[in-house]
């Protein structure tokens, strides 16, 4: 399973030495600058060595506002030893502009290695085909790489403003976005004597093998440039923003792109995301349930795209799914990609001690949490249904996709491991089985989380069906919802 080890824990192995005893509950209030730099150090099979570094930054000005913050920055810059790298810098605030909370982000995620395992969870998921095969060559004669992957390159400038409805819990919101999309096949970065080589390989992968049967668009498979407009309402009476024991958050909004620069993609969608804190034992434990949809209301978004989860206050610095860190935990890094999609998250924060260290107000919190979601609406189901026909017609059957389709995965790589099962052919590594069916996965996390704001997790979740993937881990900021 492709899966990024962010390994962040030398700073929470640290304060964990410090905890002996519970601070007294009433806290000074913070004032000025506060940082929380740490190290991005980590290693996956697919993407090599991660190194780089992230940090929090908050201003507090006098503490007045505590634990409210001013000013929020989030930057980080970090790379992977085989080409993938993440530039980010992010700004939020309630008071630069009177009355308006004003986000901004710019964005960069160079994915050479990408996971992408199609459509509404339809094809089948193969372990043992979820890496780099040791083949130089695949059975088609082609420089092969991972099954799941392909090239997906971010570039993204998001700006968010939202202000209330007099002196009430309802508020408006409304932003601007711009997307550039960069997609191919995968790339692969190696040492060829003392030189660094970058080379495109292209060999038979699932995204390949929806290019050429017509369930990825021609003119799309390459990317595009999108601008995107969103608006809608927010109804928050959460204690805290970041760290919350009581309260309801309700976001409803619209967003879509009429595709001016390249005239092809027309859409609109809705979002709705329900957040529900109860507290169940005072300053200890607390409930948190997420409930969410996302779907296409007009027109057609590209496939590019169809993983984008969009938020009015981003908890995460790139939000994907259905799949993984910010939706299904445990689950394949986007398994479940259609038009709409709806999906829950359910946890039990306790906070089980809390002290005062290096001058700072520190909390720990396990939450173990289970998630669910399924596709409602499934992308470009008559391209597959069309594609299903097609196998069965007569005249289809000379052609050179039929016999591709025909053709038989390999069992084995060249040190004999397993690949795909025996005669599965590359048909049925692309149909879909239920896509409409309930995906499960449960598991646990530890936060380690200073002045209510600056949040350090690590959470490990695994999927209830194998088809989802084995298991999943993140280490990274903040909760999910």
């Amino acid at each position: 399973m492709k899966k990024v080890f962010t390994v962040i824990l030398l700073l929470a192995t640290a304060v964990s030495l410090f905890a002996q005893e519970e601070a007294p509950k009433k806290k000074e209030g913070k004032t000025g600058w506060n940082f929380g730099p740490l190290p991005a150090i980590g290693y996956s099979s697919d993407l090599g060595w991660h190194y780089g570094a992230l940090s929090d930054i908050y201003y507090y000005g006098d503490g007045s506002t505590y634990p409210e913050y001013r000013f929020k920055f989030n930057v980080e810059a970090s790379w992977y030893s085989k080409g993938n790298s993440v530039y980010h810098l992010f700004f939020d605030s309630k008071y630069l502009i009177p009355g308006i909370r004003f986000s901004a982000a710019v964005s960069y995620f160079g994915n050479k290695t990408y996971s992408f395992y199609g459509f509404n969870g339809a094809s089948p998921y193969i372990p043992d085909a979820d890496r780099i095969a040791t083949l130089e060559n695949d059975f088609l004669g082609n420089k092969h790489m991972g099954f799941y992957l392909m090239q997906r390159d971010i570039l993204r400038v998001t700006t968010c403003f939202q202000g209330r409805f007099g002196d009430t819990n309802l508020g408006w919101a409304a932003g601007l976005t711009y997307n550039y999309f960069n997609t191919g096949n995968a790339q692969s970065k190696f040492k060829q004597g003392k030189k660094n080589v970058k080379e495109t390989l292209n060999g038979l992968s699932l995204y390949d093998l929806y290019v050429r049967t017509g369930l990825i668009p021609e003119d799309e498979a390459k990317g595009g440039h999108h601008i995107e407009l969103k608006a809608g309402f927010v109804y928050d009476t959460r204690d805290f923003e970041n760290n919350p024991t009581r309260g309801t958050n309700l976001e409803v909004y619209a967003f879509g792109s009429y595709d001016f620069i390249q005239k092809r993609n027309h859409y609109v969608k809705v979002a709705v995301h329900l957040k529900q804190f109860f507290p169940i034992v005072e300053d200890k434990l607390v409930f948190g349930g997420h409930l969410a949809f996302q779907g296409l209301l007009a027109g057609k978004a590209p496939f590019y795209s169809l993983q984008s989860v969009q938020s009015i206050n981003m908890k995460q610095i790139n939000t994907e799914g259905l799949g993984s860190t910010c939706t299904l935990r445990g689950t394949t890094s986007n398994r479940l990609m259609g038009d709409s999609y709806a999906w829950g998250n359910f946890e039990l924060r306790w906070t089980f001690v809390r002290f005062d260290w290096i001058k700072q107000h520190w909390a720990l919190v396990l939450n173990p949490f289970f998630d669910m979601g399924a596709v409602v609406r499934p992308y470009n189901a008559d391209a597959f249904e069309a594609l299903k026909k097609n196998m069965s017609d007569t005249n289809f059957r000379n052609t050179e996709l039929y016999g591709l389709l025909s053709s038989e995965l390999p069992t084995e790589d060249s040190s004999g491991k397993a690949l795909f099962k025996e005669g599965m052919t590359v048909y049925d590594a692309i149909q879909a089985a239920n896509v409409r069916k309930l995906h499960m996965s449960a598991g646990v996390g530890l936060h380690v989380i200073m002045n209510q704001n600056f949040n350090i997790s690590f959470e490990f979740g695994k999927a209830f069906d194998p088809n989802d993937g084995l298991w999943g881990m993140n280490v990274g900021l903040n909760f999910i919802f």
